[in-house]
């Protein structure tokens, strides 16, 4: 399935591949990739157990990006180990580390979709004109149930943050 018009880039009409993940649905299911001592997988069966922030950004290499997700990496460091937080892109995975090294991003982990695009795709973040993923922020409860999920409207602005922290803070005892 494809939503023609779903979001805009720069204030063109866009479209995204997938249906649109909605609250109460279970989260859809992905094989994403990072780099931490080597290449490793991640699936949505890794992070059940904790409640779960995704930061979805176009790329770690534009400025809106970069803001979302020292924001992000900002308002996440007190919970600690409490929670499974990352920040999504197509970005390799050695860029987005070295991104996050330099900007000293340790409340969020990169994980890439570069490979088979498996999260844009099944989550209905990937832009079919441009090839990389859409804004936006999802909240998951440790059961991997949707709390909260935003596609931002105009792929060039930032997302809410205050209603995906809300939502985090309430699931965390």
């Amino acid at each position: 399935m494809s939503r023609a018009g779903a979001v805009t880039f720069k204030g063109n009409p866009m479209t995204l591949v997938g249906d649109e993940v909605k609250v109460g649905q279970p989260a859809p299911d992905f094989v994403m990739h990072r780099f931490e001592g080597g290449m490793q997988k991640l699936t949505l069966a890794d992070l059940k157990g904790k409640p779960s922030i995704i930061s979805v950004v176009p790329s770690l290499d534009t400025p809106v990006c970069q803001v979302q997700t020292k924001k992000f990496n900002q308002e996440l460091a007190s919970y600690g180990d409490k929670i499974n937080a990352w920040t999504v892109s197509l970005d390799l995975p050695f860029a987005m580390n070295r991104f996050c090294g330099a900007e000293g991003i340790k409340s969020l982990k990169s994980v890439s979709d570069y490979q088979d695009r498996s999260f844009g795709k099944n989550w209905g973040m990937l832009i079919d004109e441009l090839k990389i993923l859409a804004r936006g922020t999802f909240v998951l409860d440790a059961d991997g149930k949707v709390v909260y999920a935003e596609t931002v409207k105009e792929v060039a602005q930032e997302p809410n943050y205050d209603a995906p922290l809300a939502a985090l803070k309430s699931l965390v005892k």
